[in-house]
């Protein structure tokens, strides 16, 4: 692969991952209750962050550098969605309980 196509690889996946972020920014901002808002947290942390590091791993090229986002993205493989699923079940377990059907439909027209 060439230099000019790992650069264009490079920054479709950093776009890619910037427009995640971008979407699970405004779902933190506009989503209703603390389950969806977990929902839109766990995306940007996942999808956003993960195209993002491969992205920088095509722009880098086979460095030392690309070595160390590979261990950087494992350990976001590992711990990302491990740690929004404990958020929500400790908020569920302490009893903080999600908006269901009428009251998502009040929750939105007080907005």
């Amino acid at each position: 692969m060439g230099i000019a196509a790992a650069d264009a690889l490079g920054w479709f996946f950093i776009i890619s991952g910037s427009l995640f972020v971008l979407t699970g920014g405004i779902g933190l901002l506009r989503f209703p209750d603390f389950y969806t808002r977990i929902h839109a947290a766990g995306i940007t942390d996942t999808m956003g962050a993960w195209l993002i590091l491969i992205g920088l791993m095509f722009s880098a090229g086979w460095t030392l550098v690309t070595a160390k986002l590979v261990i950087l993205l494992i350990f976001l493989v590992m711990t990302s969605p491990l740690a929004s699923h404990a958020l929500a079940k400790a908020a569920y377990m302490r009893g903080l309980r999600p908006l269901l059907g009428r009251e998502l439909v009040r929750e939105s027209d007080d907005d």
